[in-house]
């Protein structure tokens, strides 16, 4: 007589948002589903990274604009440890930046947050056997954006404002912020609160690892005189 093959084990999903509420629905989706097991909810993307290490998910939900670390960064490190586990982006923004960042951060999926329940499912249990699930709206951009040709570029940090990014850059150019201000023919002090923000949106403890995190992105390389228009 033959014996029935066993069942496989649930996929384990680790939550990462900082919404109760919406983290509450995704608990739920999760419990009600027989095929999924809860690994754990973070409400930071410093705990999302911890959790990842420590749970072992075969997925993380993951959100991308949380306190302490975005989801962009947090999924970078959380891939670096293991490349095996599928991160599926769920965000309210579908701006062409986060999606290609995303996407270069290794995400395996990047869906809206007003996606359909059966939807998420879906995209769950794909993301778990290595498929890539992006929502339709999403796709469609997507398509438009590869067949605008080369030329098309996406942010390396759409974290940061466009102002932000101008002044990452001219900073990983080597510029002080006395040049900066002149440069943009704005005030020290808010090239300061500027150079602070940046900082403190790419989780960097000071300038030397803000120059080498843009350089990694390509930032700086032309000496701070890219024309913006």
């Amino acid at each position: 007589m033959t014996e029935p093959n066993p069942a496989p084990a649930p996929i384990r999903v680790l939550i990462a948002d900082d919404h109760p509420v919406f983290r509450d629905g995704l608990r739920g989706l999760v419990e009600r589903s027989s095929d999924l097991l809860l690994a754990g909810e973070a409400t930071t993307g410093v705990e999302a990274v911890a959790l990842a290490a420590s749970t072992n998910p075969a997925i993380v939900l993951m959100d991308i604009r949380m306190p302490e670390m975005t989801g962009i960064e947090a999924t970078r490190r959380i891939l670096e440890r293991d490349p095996a586990v599928g991160i599926l982006i769920l965000t309210m923004s579908e701006d062409d930046e986060s999606l290609f960042a995303a996407m270069r951060a290794g995400a395996r999926g990047y869906l809206p947050k007003d996606a359909d329940s059966d939807d998420l499912l879906v995209a769950i249990r794909a993301a778990a056997l290595g498929e890539a699930i992006f929502g339709p709206s999403i796709a469609r951009r997507m398509m438009a954006f590869f067949a605008a040709g080369p030329g098309a570029t996406a942010s390396p940090f759409p974290e940061l404002t466009e102002r932000e990014l101008e002044i990452l850059e001219l900073i990983a150019a080597g510029r002080s912020n006395g040049e900066i201000a002149e440069r943009l023919a704005i005030a020290a002090k808010t090239v300061r609160n500027h150079v602070a923000n940046v900082f403190n949106k790419l989780q960097v403890a000071d300038r030397s690892q803000a120059i080498v995190r843009a350089r990694e992105a390509g930032l700086g390389t032309d000496g701070g005189r890219r024309d913006r228009g």
